[in-house]
């Protein structure tokens, strides 16, 4: 089955004193490279990387992988405007994972363990990894989710749709902190990267 993986990497890193998250080191290569990397691996197509305030940088880092680069013009609307520009470069009919720059320490493994759940629930529409009960990310959203998502207003936030899906939303718990370490500051940028480091996660 094909998934789409669609990377997110368009905001301003304000709370990061403008030092872009993409860029971050992940272990010997950037936080963008390790998530397009892991996406091409594990043969989601396309990876859709969706740019914004820091185009030009991020650009020039995955210059020699084989992704789609989506350039989000309106990207300072907020988060769902540059998720709907990404959906736009991804086939209508194909599933998506979608993985935001701010989980930069997700495990690979998590990654193969969220795609292995999808066919084995026709029913759910929307996958999230729960560690110790909390959603996090990355998620995988079925195709239909992809016209819900697209009519959202470009600053609504995408999980006000999930009381409207309910039984729809299956949580698969993993065992990967990384899933929830939301990586907004410099210190929960530098927490995560120890906690990851110590857990010798690829």
């Amino acid at each position: 089955m094909t998934i789409a993986a669609l990377l997110l990497t368009a905001g301003e890193s304000r709370r990061m004193d403008g030092q872009p998250k993409a860029l971050l080191n992940a272990g010997p290569r950037t936080a963008v490279r390790r998530l397009s990397e892991i996406a091409l691996e594990q043969e989601f197509d396309p990876v859709v990387v969706v740019v914004g305030a820091h185009r030009a940088p991020i650009m020039h880092e995955l210059r020699d992988l084989p992704v789609t680069i989506v350039d989000a013009v309106q990207w300072y609307e907020g988060r769902t405007a540059s998720i709907q520009a990404g959906l736009e470069a991804v086939p209508t009919d194909r599933d998506v994972l979608f993985w935001p720059i701010d989980h930069p320490f997700v495990s690979s493994r998590t990654v193969e363990t969220l795609r292995a759940v999808v066919p084995s629930d026709p029913l759910a529409v929307w996958f999230i990894p729960t560690f110790e009960g909390r959603g996090g990310h990355p998620v995988i959203w079925r195709a239909p989710m992809r016209r819900e998502i697209l009519d959202l207003r470009s600053d609504a936030p995408v999980r006000s749709l999930l009381p409207e899906f309910g039984p729809q939303v299956r949580r698969v718990e993993v065992a990967d902190p990384g899933v929830l370490a939301n990586v907004d500051t410099p210190d929960a940028y530098r927490d995560a990267y120890d906690i990851w480091l110590s857990r010798g996660e690829d």
